[in-house]
């Protein structure tokens, strides 16, 4: 069996704003009646968390559970235990209508770095999403474009904002967040 590499070796860019590729990360999407009390009883005993609220990420010991659409979460973990998840999760989940899979080697995982409103500047360019805190503040997941591509985005701190996207265009992404950072465009919208 070959072993996972991320989908850009850890590549990184420095602007007014720094890029990392963050590796390999676990990721496991479920799907399903999140409506249904039963349902989300099963799943937060599965997780240590509760369902969270629409747009919302909740923090766990284990990782984050992200809320993604009104049938969907992701809980994003270390890649190593993501299958561990998911045998406790389907276990959890049997006798519900659901679908648990291991979606991690198919998204790349971007960090976004910067000071003051540095990373909201450089993502506003990308993104038809309102990047000001008050519509996507510390803790909301926001699933949106860049550019031409799907993305989900969320701030974990007022500095720091993690891109999920699918690996197919994790060059392109990492292109766009490059070049979005470069010194000396910088908007100063914010």
């Amino acid at each position: 069996m070959s072993e996972a590499v991320s989908a850009l070796a850890g590549a990184t860019s420095k602007g007014f704003v720094d890029v990392t590729e963050v590796g390999l990360v676990g990721m496991v999407t479920v799907r399903g009646d999140l409506g249904d009390a039963e349902f989300g009883k099963a799943m937060s005993a599965a997780l240590g968390v509760e369902v969270p609220e629409a747009r919302r990420m909740l923090v766990t010991e284990g990782g984050k559970l992200l809320w993604m659409s009104p049938d969907e979460v992701l809980f994003v973990c270390a890649h190593a235990q993501a299958e561990a998840r998911i045998s406790t999760l389907s276990e959890a989940l049997d006798g519900h209508h659901h679908l648990v899979a291991n979606v991690s080697d198919a998204r790349a995982v971007f960090e976004v770095s910067g000071t003051g409103s540095a990373v909201r500047e450089a993502l506003a360019k990308l993104t038809p999403a309102d990047m000001r805190p008050s519509h996507l503040p510390v803790g909301e997941v926001r699933r949106t474009r860049l550019a031409q591509v799907p993305a989900a985005i969320w701030f974990d701190d007022e500095n720091r904002a993690t891109i999920v996207c699918f690996r197919s265009v994790a060059g392109y992404v990492f292109g766009l967040l490059a070049q979005a950072s470069k010194p000396g465009s910088e908007l100063g919208h914010f």
